[in-house]
């Protein structure tokens, strides 16, 4: 099962993906939670302590793995030709919420023909990751889909959009989902969040409309939460709330889509429930 999360800066999408990864680690599933925002917060989320956190280097500025695995001993020259299973042994860090983070950082485009040596070992630890592996994978992404090449982008299983009610954040809602449908991704679906009331909805059910995307779920505005960010409070703390209700649900609904397309993950469910 891989979900990728993506939404305009501060509409909650590394909550979602946060969440989400929780609950899955929580369920008893393998979980590896993939952080490729600019300002990468997930490790907060799940509980790693700011030192911690703070410790951890991003794969695309790791200057000395991009070395060891695009190096070629020759100034401007680099190979495309090297293996990335050995990256998660190394660098996924282990979190109080259950789940193993990376921290992939992002690369400066300069146009999607780009095969700058940072972006080569991203892309292929997506693929390895995405295709290659049997491990549940969350992806906390921003608003583009640059990250993924089309073979990947095929792989993952939906991409979950967040959004609130403001028509800027629906706006870039909207583009990332053009963009998610144009680089392949199956199926995408908007997540409604911090809904105060019918109103709030209402607008964004509207939009989803227009726009023909499934709305798969609606997160209330949640006091739990603020509360849990004023204190720096971790994804653990908001057991029993509303929100982490409203995820279950949600996630219920996308592995019963993905359990009626891989019977893979069927049995790998009645095993985890047994």
């Amino acid at each position: 099962m891989k979900i990728a999360v993506a939404g305009k800066g501060g509409t909650g999408k590394t909550l979602v993906a946060g969440g989400l990864a929780f609950l899955l680690a929580r369920a008893g599933y393998t979980t590896i939670a993939i952080d490729t925002d600019s300002a990468p917060n997930l490790g907060f989320l799940l509980g790693l302590a700011s030192r911690d956190a703070g410790t951890i280097i991003p794969v695309s500025k790791n200057e000395a793995l991009i070395a060891a695995k695009t190096g070629t001993g020759y100034p401007g020259v680099y190979t495309l030709n090297f293996t990335v299973d050995d990256v998660v042994q190394k660098y996924a860090v282990p979190t109080p919420a259950g789940v193993h983070l990376l921290v992939m950082g992002t690369v400066v485009f300069m146009g999607a023909g780009c095969t700058c040596p940072a972006n080569s070992v991203i892309r292929a630890l997506l693929r390895h990751l995405i295709i290659d592996r049997d491990e549940v994978v969350i992806l906390d992404m921003e608003a583009g889909v640059e990250h993924l090449g089309r073979g990947t982008a095929e792989s993952v299983d939906m991409m979950l959009v967040v959004s609130d009610a403001n028509r800027q954040s629906l706006s870039v809602a909207g583009t990332i989902a053009q963009m998610a449908g144009d680089a392949g991704i199956p199926r995408i679906a908007l997540v409604g969040n911090r809904i105060v009331d019918a109103g709030h909805e209402q607008v964004i059910r509207e939009f989803a409309t227009a726009s023909d995307l499934e709305v798969i779920g609606m997160i209330p505005f949640d006091p739990a939460v603020v509360r849990a960010g004023i204190a720096g409070d971790p994804i653990t703390s908001l057991e029993g709330s509303d929100t982490l209700h409203t995820l279950g649900g949600i996630l219920s609904r996308i592995k019963q889509d993905i359990k009626e397309r891989s019977p893979a993950l069927l049995a790998a469910d009645r095993s985890n429930n047994s």
